[in-house]
Formats: structure tokens, C-alpha cells, sequence
């Protein structure tokens, strides 16, 4: 580089990197505040001489820009799941136990057990080792951007590698996931900081470091003391450099790179060695530096952890080994009841507030009316409460030792706290029951669920307008939704004619939703995501899954003897199959293009990849689909994929999938493919 000041400009900027990296990521700085802030105003100089000369890996960059107006949507380039829970030993064991009849390799595997931060999850995006976007892990496949709020955490490096990677090189693009949270030192710091001025101070580490990466303004983020910590490769795009095959190599490679992660670690050669360390660090979590609420053991060899494959949405190569709850005793004020929208009537505890774990509760769950009995629970009672995996509270017991003596047992409704109708228990059962079909609370609860994003997703149509829709005598079941005018919206206070004009679009467009939704917006008990998605692998429509009986049922993996019998009864029922009538007179009423009562094998031997967004199905659907079919489903573009299902919008892969000559496909020529083959 000839210009001598263009030279010093670079210069500065990687001494600024590798200062900061030491003295936010590795806690051991090299130099002095006031060296450091120097080298910061010799940096600003120059770049107020040479604004061009400005890119976004600057160490300036991260004070904050200006505010946003709102955050816009990221799609992963892969889903960011989350874990299943085991709170024991012996529930590790079972999961353990699990895996190894699917996969023999299971048992010559080793572990790596890592802390569980309880934090906000981040992932971010490297493009040419510059850091180009960061966003919130959202439902697990879409996002919000927060990269100008992500630029202001100091851990975070703006350029990778920092500084010489060795046996690590950096692809041309990488995606990586991360926990972002605040220090316990830092947050009780920040706390202290702010009752001295008078000001307000938080509750908890987590929800703070949660609420300050979603802020508008990234200048507030900046002024929040939040870290970093990174353990995973999500995306990994370059045909020359292969990604690490383990994870004790990606953690290795992500540090070489300059990311902050965690050196508490460890990998382990068998299951009893992961067990007994976490169980180690659940006996001393007060000396972590952050909040956990367990360790997490994964499987080492990425390759075997990928092809274990899912749970329902939980990935079978790792399990988070949750810490022992955090219990308080308060005094329960009183018994209240809520009517689930399958009128199942449910006790909860309200409390005097009380802090469990960081979390202040003040409502807590009493199961159910024989558990009140069980324990002789009393209004007014001092009660053991207690955090099930630090995030669901319940009442363990009274403490009868405090009982004063005016504290009567309890006596569960023999009315509805809603409709006020009898209320009925069958003997032998747990449950209560309103079985007034009319109940506003079941409709209201009803109508939440049909129209909530996992099923029917109409937008815009939240609590607040479905309980205005109810009390209006609007809608008196689901279907009811279809026939909505705008006059009647424009009855209702707050709606105008936009607003009425965009309710009736969405509602229109929940039309094409695919089967599975539809079947999960129903609210068959025992019937969610996963199973509606089985059930509209093995049947065309609704019709054909009214007439299935209880044992066809059973032959579909994941249903047992009670969910059968719970869809028999459902469809059975008069009420609901007028309901059915009137879905399908409104034109709600999709088929299965995936409904494979007969499953082949078509589709063996093939590997396949899926980007974009399919027409008839979602990417979860569609990878059964093909599954169903003997075809395997990977997340990335390799020379070992035979096809690419390429659907509206996709993503980088398609461009990958053209430069090895991949074939690619539609959905239309998917179905052609496993026709041909089949012979």
C-alpha cells in the first residue's frame, strides 16, 4: 500500500480489533484505557479527513447509528433449533439408549458438554470475514434483523480472522450462532449504576441483554454491557475449504477465528464422563460468570449428530441436561380458574410476588383439582413454589408449619367461571369439564388457536379482535371467520376501513394454507404440529381422515391408543361436523399433494436439498415427504446432492447448485420424478 496514511489507517484499525478482542473476549488487555482511547482518536482523525475510506468492519461503527423505524425479517439459512430437556442422569441415559438402537455408532462416540447461557440467541452472517447481518433466532426459521444493535457488542468481531488463523481458514461465507447475555458482575453493576441515579433498575441478566439487542435505537444497545458467546457453525459456503467435522473442531476453529467461546467446555470419550461433568457444574453454578440454566451434551461427530436427525423439532444428537429448579415459599392470595379451549377447567396459584432463579412470579400452576386435594392446598397458605427447568413455576406444597389457622380447604367450581354453567367430572378422571359448547372461553381460546402462526397464521387478527368478534355475536365457531363483511368489522371499535380491508385479505389468504395446518388449526386434543403433519402424509384431505378409524390410526407413527380416540371422537361429533361443512363451503378445504398412504421407495439413494419457499408445503413437510419416499434431505449444497427443490425466493444454495450442475426441481416435478421411478 503506497499511501503511508491509508497504511496507518489499516494499521489502526486491526490494533483496535485485536485490543478489543483482548480485552472483551480474553479478559487480558495489553495495553491501558488511555493508550487505548489514543489509538480510538487517531482512528476518528483520519476518518474525519477520509469519511470514504469508511467500511462497516470500523471499529467506530459500533457506537450506534441512527434509530430504526422497525426490524426486518431474516430467513436462516438452516433452522436454529432448540433442545430437548432431560432433568436427571438417568433421563440422559434413556436419551442415550435411544439413539443407539437408531445408530450403532452411538456407541463409540464422544461428547462435548457446554454451558446453556441463559441469553438471547443470535446468528450471524460472514461475507469475505466481514460481518454483514446479525438477527434473533425468531421461531427457528425466521428472524429479526439486528445487525446495526450487534455491531455496538464489543465481543463481537466486526472482521474475521482477528488476527493469524493457522490450521483455520475462513470460508467465503460462514453463518454462526451464538448466546448473547450480560455478565452477572455487569449486570449487578449496571443495577447499582442506576439506583444511584434514581432510576429503575432490571430484573434479570437475561430479559435485559434480550430487551436491549431489540431495541430501535442501537445507541441504547450500545450503553448495555452485553457479551458474547459462540458454539456453532450454521452455514458453511465455500468449495475449497471443508467445515469442521466435529464440534470440539468448530469450537477450536471459531476461537482461532477470534470469536468469544466459552473455555468451560469439555470433551468428553464417553457418556458417564459428560454426565458426571455436568452434574459437576450443577453443583457449583453460583461460580459460573453468567447465568445457565443447565449444560448441554452433544454428540462430537457432526456427520452422526446431522444424520440422527429430529424429534419433532428437537435434534437427536444433543440434549440440554437442565440444573436442578430453584425453589421459594410465598403466600398463595388465591385459587383462580381458567377454561382451556377444550373446556378443560385449570386451577392457578396467585401469589404474593417473589423472585425465583432472576424471574419475579406471581402466577403459578396447581395442575389440577385432585392435586389441590393431594397436597390440601389452602387459600392463604405459605407455599413452596418452584421453577420446573427454571421456566414453567408450580406449587410444590403448603408449608403447614405456617398455618395460622383460619385457612379452609379449597372446593373446586361446580359452575364455570366463564359461562357460569354446570360443570362436570366423570369419576375415575382428573379433569373438569364445561361442556357448554357456547362457552365464550373455549370459542375465544378456540378461534386464538385456529388463527395463531403454527396453524391458520391470519395476520392481524390477535386476542384482542377475536374477543371482539365473540362478544359482537360475530363468530360462533372458526368457520364463522370465512363469512366476515367489512360492515361487520367497521361495527367494531377500532377498525376503519383499512384496517377491516386487511383483516378480510388475511383471512382470504389463509385459504392456501396446506392440509397439516389446517388439521393442526383444528385443536384435536393431542393433535400438534408433528402429528398434523403425519396425518397429512398418510391422508388426501379432511374427508379421508374423518372416516379413519382408531386402529388405521395407530399404525402412523407417534399416535397411540388416546390421540386415536381423541380424532375419531373429534370428527364424530355433530357440532363439529358442521363446522367441516362450512370450511368447505368457504373454500377452506386443501389437499395433500404429500399424502402417502403407501409410501415407496423411489427415492433411494438420491440426496436431496431444499431452499426457497414451496407452494403446497413447508420445508419440514416437504423433507418428510421425500423421506417417505427413501430420499435423504440434507442443509447443504454438496457434489453428493442429486437434486435441488427449489421453491419462491431461494436462497444462495441455488447459485451453488448451478456452478456443480446440479439438477433442480419444482414441486411439480418432484411428484414426475417420484412417478418415473416408481415405475
Amino acid at each position: 500500500m503506497s499511501d503511508p496514511l491509508r497504511q496507518r489507517y489499516e494499521e489502526l484499525k486491526a490494533q483496535i480489533h485485536y485490543h478489543n478482542y483482548r480485552y472483551h473476549v480474553l479478559d487480558a488487555p495489553l495495553i491501558s484505557d488511555a493508550e487505548f482511547d489514543r489509538l480510538m482518536a487517531e482512528l476518528r482523525r483520519i476518518e474525519a479527513e477520509h469519511p470514504e475510506w469508511v467500511t462497516p468492519d470500523s471499529p467506530t461503527q459500533r457506537a450506534g447509528g441512527l434509530p430504526l423505524e422497525k426490524f426486518e425479517k431474516v430467513r436462516h439459512p438452516a433452522p436454529i433449533l432448540s433442545l430437548a430437556n432431560a432433568f436427571n442422569a438417568e433421563e440422559v441415559r434413556a436419551w442415550f439408549e435411544r439413539i443407539r438402537k437408531l445408530d450403532a455408532r452411538v456407541e463409540h462416540t464422544a461428547f462435548v458438554v457446554e454451558p446453556k447461557i441463559d441469553g438471547l440467541s443470535v446468528v450471524l452472517h460472514y461475507q469475505d470475514g466481514m460481518f454483514v447481518q446479525g438477527a434473533t433466532r425468531g421461531d427457528g426459521e425466521i428472524g429479526e434483523d439486528i445487525t446495526p444493535n450487534l455491531r455496538t457488542v464489543r465481543a463481537l468481531p466486526l472482521r474475521i480472522p482477528l488476527s493469524d488463523a493457522g490450521d483455520h481458514p475462513v470460508p467465503r461465507r460462514v453463518v454462526v450462532r451464538g448466546e448473547a447475555f450480560i455478565l452477572i458482575k455487569d449486570f449487578e453493576a449496571l443495577n447499582r449504576k442506576l439506583e444511584e441515579a434514581g432510576e429503575r433498575t432490571y430484573l434479570n441478566p437475561r430479559n435485559t441483554a434480550a430487551g436491549s439487542l431489540r431495541q430501535l435505537d442501537p445507541q441504547i444497545t450500545a450503553s448495555r454491557p452485553i457479551t458474547l458467546l459462540v458454539y456453532q457453525i450454521v452455514a458453511w459456503e465455500d468449495e475449497k475449504l471443508p467445515p469442521p467435522a466435529t464440534q470440539w473442531e468448530t469450537l477450536e476453529t471459531l476461537r482461532a477465528w477470534g470469536f468469544p467461546v466459552t473455555d468451560i467446555a469439555r470433551r468428553c470419550q464417553s457418556l458417564e464422563e459428560a454426565i458426571a461433568y455436568a452434574e459437576s457444574w450443577a453443583r457449583q453454578r453460583d461460580r459460573l460468570p453468567f447465568e445457565a440454566d443447565g449444560m448441554v451434551i452433544k454428540i462430537d461427530d457432526l456427520r452422526l449428530a446431522a444424520e440422527l436427525g429430529f424429534v419433532g423439532k428437537d435434534p437427536r444428537g444433543a440434549i440440554a441436561f437442565k440444573f436442578p429448579a430453584r425453589e421459594v415459599t410465598t403466600t398463595l392470595r388465591e385459587i383462580r380458574v381458567n377454561v382451556g379451549r377444550t373446556g378443560v377447567l385449570t386451577p392457578y396459584a396467585v401469589l404474593d410476588p417473589v423472585e425465583i432463579g432472576g424471574v419475579i412470579v406471581e402466577r403459578a400452576t396447581l395442575h389440577n383439582f385432585d392435586y389441590i386435594a393431594e397436597k390440601d392446598i389452602r387459600p392463604g397458605d405459605r407455599v413452596w413454589v418452584k421453577r420446573a427447568g427454571d421456566v414453567i413455576p408450580y406449587v410444590i406444597g403448603p408449608v403447614i408449619e405456617a398455618r395460622r389457622g383460619d385457612e379452609k380447604p379449597y372446593v373446586p367450581p361446580a359452575y364455570c367461571p366463564v359461562c357460569h354453567q354446570p360443570v362436570e367430572h366423570f369419576e375415575g378422571e382428573v379433569a373438569w369439564y364445561c361442556v357448554n359448547a357456547a362457552c365464550p372461553a373455549q370459542l375465544v381460546r378456540n378461534l386464538e388457536h385456529f388463527v395463531s402462526r403454527s396453524a391458520m397464521d391470519i395476520a392481524g387478527l390477535g386476542i384482542k379482535i377475536v374477543e371482539q368478534l365473540v362478544e359482537a355475536g360475530l363468530v360462533h365457531d372458526v368457520a364463522d371467520l370465512y363469512t366476515l363483511r367489512k360492515e361487520d368489522l367497521l361495527r367494531l371499535e377500532g377498525f376503519a376501513e383499512k384496517k377491516a380491508q386487511n383483516l378480510l385479505n388475511a383471512i382470504q389468504a389463509s385459504k392456501s394454507r396446506p392440509l397439516a395446518r389446517l388439521i393442526n388449526a383444528l385443536g384435536i386434543r393431542g393433535v400438534g404440529e408433528v402429528t398434523a403433519a403425519e396425518l397429512a402424509r398418510h391422508y388426501p384431505d379432511l374427508d379421508a381422515l374423518a372416516k379413519a378409524s382408531v386402529e388405521e390410526l395407530m399404525q402412523i407413527e407417534g399416535i397411540g391408543p388416546n390421540t386415536a380416540q381423541a380424532i375419531v371422537d373429534w370428527f364424530s361429533r355433530p357440532r363439529n361436523q358442521r363446522v367441516l361443512e362450512k370450511l368447505k363451503a368457504a373454500g377452506v378445504w386443501p389437499r395433500s399433494e404429500m399424502a402417502a398412504p403407501s409410501a415407496t421407495a423411489a427415492l433411494a439413494g438420491l440426496t436431496f436439498v431444499i431452499t426457497g419457499t414451496l407452494k403446497n408445503f413447508t420445508r419440514e413437510e416437504a423433507k418428510a415427504f421425500i423421506e417417505a419416499h427413501g430420499g435423504k434431505v440434507t442443509d447443504s449444497v454438496s457434489r453428493n446432492t442429486n437434486y435441488l427443490v427449489v421453491g419462491e425466493n431461494p436462497g444462495s444454495k441455488l447459485q451453488k447448485a448451478r456452478q456443480l450442475g446440479i439438477p433442480l426441481l419444482d414441486e411439480e416435478s418432484l411428484q414426475r420424478l417420484i412417478r418415473e421411478r416408481s415405475g
